[in-house]
């Protein structure tokens, strides 16, 4: 299937012509392929009618010409009418002419445009018609102008499937335009598979539209596939380029330089990119004030810069600029918008401040401070307000001494000056300043030839006062010896009248005497010695002593001042040792260094001569001076004198022989530093003794009372064991638990004349008499040892056959066994206690023990909780106690039935139930 041309007799004069042009054109220069266009029968001024590819033809062309005045091609091939045409024939042509002047060359397009008046009706049956031998079905490329006037439905192509020769074909369209949206705006005749657009379409809302193009049989049986049909909307020059900004707003600073960037405008434009329709050219229609022209703008970028260095925002502040955009690169047929751009010209600090007069006259009493004189106004032209414009003063001459200031008023920008230190007039009497002003900025331009401050000059005068009386210098000094007698005048503070210069008329008080040491003489301000002065005194600095003096004129007008009593030294003080205490660890060292000071200055003080101010031989024998320096000397001791605290005195001589014997307290103590030493004993001439310590004394008293406790045990079981029997009670067997299984060897028991008693179980002591402890002895017999007054342990071992022993020990320092059970002798030595001795101290702890066996970790009775039961007599049967039942059997218990009720509790726990 293709799209076909009419070949109907209609174009049998077409073809002539056609053939005759194609004729022309082969004996042409150099011609390239010839264009149609498929035009409306009237086009309108500065219409779009096509585009030719001229790079195709002649890519190196740099001048297009056209043989048709009333068409302009333009350098992307485009083809614009000039004005408006209306076609009075069919078909119109004309020839574009490409040359490049550079090489003399040139080709030529041949271009036709033809009016489609009738669309081509179905071919009669009949007629002959040259076709392809090869069937074909494959898109075919169309287009149609956005805006198209028409008329409408407007013939855009024919589909034709070559099947058609031998099948009734039926052709139809669906997708975009037709089906979908926008609906309805192509179909295609079902017989002849001609193609119509029905209204006229926008480009930038549909730049083009895919469709399907089907053929089919009546009985709809599909013969060819389906063929996609791409129709393209050609671009019509519609749209007006837009700037991005109805006003756009730029700020460039005085003073810059020629070419630099003020900013760049945009704008866009709907119509199809990379076309003539599209490309932009800016441009600056007009520039208020008009003159001089001071800004330009780039085609292409739309940025606008300065043409001229000579931009001053104090003579022009702002510039308002009407720019345009145009599309077709400009060309005066191509669609254009205006906007308007405002330059806003920025301050630079290109102006100095300069003072409204060269010179000002000013005038100030004397003694007055902080008071305001002057005023100085300036001009600047910058910006009100900014750095640019606020002035910065200061005084360059006159005011050496510091007695004024200059300062900016920040809301008028004027310049105060102020008095900061009060005038004397009767020493300066005028006073020239000379003062300059700046920007808070600097300056901008270059160094020139004016300089870059201004300056003014201000004379101040100096009023005369009548004064009072001065206190010149503030601060006076006097000096008396430190030894001078009560009543001593010497001369004191002098106060005097500015005017004259004279101290006549002046009344002196003292207003501050912190001691009272001075009177001082109403008229004549001289000072007496009123109480004895000492210029080592504590309150005495570095030997003066300040009062206070208040001076006054006949009026009331006073002054004050300080009068400093330097007091002379004299040698009244002999050289001390400010520690008296010494400590030297012998151990470690061999003498110890003293220091001597002396309060007088040091014409009365060093070299002191130190040495030993006693008649005692045995102190010089013991003790030795050395000089080290003038200030200082090591005592040490010889001949090893003994550890202790000794009295040497030491007697100190300044250079005038003025001396002073201190005593020193020296402690020779067994310790390496002298933190170590805690020696404590007074100290004596001649002897040392013997100082214990906090820990010692406590050692010994602890030893004392330890050995007090060792000699009243002794004799409390020396007594104890002449009063005891020697045997046990007649029913102390009866009482015994008696197990005849065992086998293992007795005890040895030795039991010294002093009682202590030492009980030995086979091949390993138990310990000495009052130790306390359990354990297992061999034979695998039971131990329960029980201390009176300490610790009771009950530690059970279950196996058959055991031996149970039952050992209990009482008495102080005295361990005491009862092994009945064994089967062997019973051993009874003068170590035993009686019967009613032993039993009161094991009933209630063997009941506490029992007790406690019934309990569980926290402290509830267990589930085979032992019962105390009251004595029934003999005969009464004995019950297993559970826990506490060591035995895996009850064969030879039956003995546990004849004892008596002291035993009954721990026959109870030793019998299994």
């Amino acid at each position: 299937m293709a799209a076909a041309r009419p070949t109907g007799p209609r174009s049998a004069a077409f073809c002539r012509q056609l053939l005759l042009t194609l004729a022309i054109l082969t004996f042409a220069s150099d011609a390239c392929k010839n264009v149609t266009l498929h035009v409306p029968s009237k086009l309108d001024a500065e219409k779009f009618v096509g585009r030719v590819n001229l790079k195709e033809c002649f890519k190196s062309a740099n001048l297009i010409h056209s043989s048709d005045p009333d068409f302009q091609i333009l350098e992307d091939g485009s083809v614009y009418t000039t004005h408006a045409i209306l076609l009075s024939s069919e078909k119109r042509s004309f020839t574009i002419s490409l040359s490049n002047t550079e090489k003399q060359e040139e080709k030529k397009i041949f271009v036709l445009l033809e009016h489609q008046t009738k669309v081509l009706k179905k071919r009669h049956a009949k007629e002959k018609v040259l076709r392809r031998g090869k069937r074909r079905w494959a898109p075919i490329p169309c287009s149609m102008m956005e805006n198209s006037l028409g008329p409408f439905p407007l013939f855009l192509q024919q589909v034709q499937s070559d099947t058609a020769q031998n099948y009734t074909i039926y052709y139809s369209i669906k997708g975009p335009g037709v089906d979908q949206e926008p609906r309805n705006l192509f179909y295609v005749e079902r017989d002849t598979g001609n193609l119509y657009c029905t209204q006229a379409v926008d480009r930038e809302e549909y730049d083009s539209f895919q469709i399907v193009a089907l053929a089919t049989t009546p009985d709809g049986y599909f013969q060819e596939a389906p063929l996609p049909l791409l129709i393209k909307i050609e671009d019509d020059n519609d749209n007006d380029p837009i700037f991005t900004e109805a006003t756009y707003i730029f700020t460039v600073s005085e003073n810059c330089r020629v070419g630099s960037t003020v900013g760049q405008v945009c704008a866009t434009d709907r119509d199809e990119p990379d076309t003539l329709h599209t490309l932009l050219r800016y441009s600056i229609i007009e520039q208020l004030p008009a003159s001089p022209t001071l800004f330009s703008m780039h085609p292409r970028t739309g940025v606008i810069t300065t043409t001229s260095s000579q931009l001053d925002r104090e003579f022009i502040d702002k510039y308002q600029l009407k720019i345009k955009v145009q599309d077709m690169d400009g060309q005066a047929f191509g669609r254009q918008t205006t906007s308007t751009c405002i330059i806003n010209i920025g301050d630079v600090n290109d102006n100095l401040p300069t003072f409204t007069r060269t010179s000002y006259v000013t005038s100030v009493e004397e003694n007055t401070v902080d008071v305001e004189i002057l005023r100085v106004t300036v001009e600047d032209k910058d910006l009100v307000n900014t750095a640019n414009w606020r002035a910065n003063y200061t005084i360059l001459k006159g005011n050496e001494n510091g007695n004024f200031k200059i300062v900016t008023d920040p809301k008028t920008n004027e310049g105060v000056l102020c008095v900061v230190k009060p005038l004397n007039y009767e020493e300066r009497k005028q006073v020239i300043l000379q003062i300059g002003v700046v920007n808070e900025a600097p300056f901008s331009r270059e160094a020139s030839s004016k300089s870059a401050m201004s300056t003014a000059t201000v004379t101040v005068s100096v009023k005369n006062q009548d004064e009072g009386p001065e206190c010149s210098p503030s601060g006076q000094t006097v000096r008396i010896n430190e030894n001078a007698q009560v009543g001593t005048t010497v001369s004191g503070y002098k106060a005097f009248d500015p005017e004259t210069r004279s101290s006549s008329g002046i009344r002196y008080k003292k207003l501050n005497d912190p001691k009272g040491l001075v009177t001082v003489d109403e008229n004549t301000g001289s000072i007496k010695v009123f109480r004895s002065l000492d210029r080592e005194a504590e309150f005495i600095t570095n030997g003066i002593y300040n009062i206070t003096i208040v001076a006054s004129d006949g009026v009331g007008r006073s002054c004050t001042g300080t009068l400093g009593i330097i007091l002379e030294d004299v040698n009244d003080n002999g050289p001390s040792i400010p520690k008296p205490t010494v400590i030297i660890c012998k151990t470690v060292m061999l003498a110890a260094e003293i220091v001597a000071i002396d309060p007088d200055e040091p014409r009365h003080g060093p070299p002191f001569d130190f040495s030993l101010e006693t008649s005692d031989s045995q102190v010089r024998r013991m003790w030795r001076l050395t000089k080290i320096n003038d200030t200082a000397a090591r005592l040490s001791y010889q001949n090893d004198p003994p550890f202790g605290q000794y009295v040497v005195p030491v007697k100190v001589s300044d250079r005038l022989g003025q001396s002073k014997v201190t005593s020193l307290t020296v402690t020779l103590c067994d310790c390496v530093t002298e933190n170590d030493c805690t020696y404590r004993a007074g100290p004596r001439v001649g002897g040392a003794e013997v100082r214990l310590g906090t820990w010692a004394i406590l050692a010994i008293l602890l030893g004392i009372a330890l050995l007090f406790c060792i000699l009243f045990t002794l004799i409390c079981g020396a007594s104890r064991t002449a009063t005891q029997p020697k045997t046990f009670p007649d029913d102390l067997a009866q009482q015994n638990l008696i197990v005849s299984n065992t086998e293992a060897p007795g005890d040895d028991r030795v039991c010294s004349p002093n009682g202590f008693t030492t009980h030995t179980v086979g091949a390993s002591a138990q310990g000495i008499c009052g130790t306390v402890g359990s354990g297992v002895r061999p034979g695998g017999q039971e131990t329960i040892e029980m201390v009176k007054g300490g610790q009771q342990t009950l530690d059970t071992c279950q196996g058959a056959g055991h031996l149970h022993t039952l050992d209990t020990c009482q008495g102080a320092g005295h361990l005491h066994t009862l092994d009945s059970c064994r089967g062997g002798r019973v051993e009874t030595d003068n170590c035993r206690y009686n019967y009613s001795e032993w039993h009161s101290f094991t009933q209630p702890r063997l009941g506490e023990r029992v007790h406690l066996c019934n309990q569980d970790d926290s402290h509830k009775h267990a589930q085979d909780y032992v019962l105390t039961y009251n004595y029934e007599g003999r005969g009464s049967a004995a019950g297993s106690v559970g826990c506490c039942s060591e035995r895996q059997e009850e064969d030879g218990l039956e003995f546990l039935d004849n004892l008596e009720p002291k035993f009954r509790t721990l026959a109870e726990a030793c019998m299994k139930r």
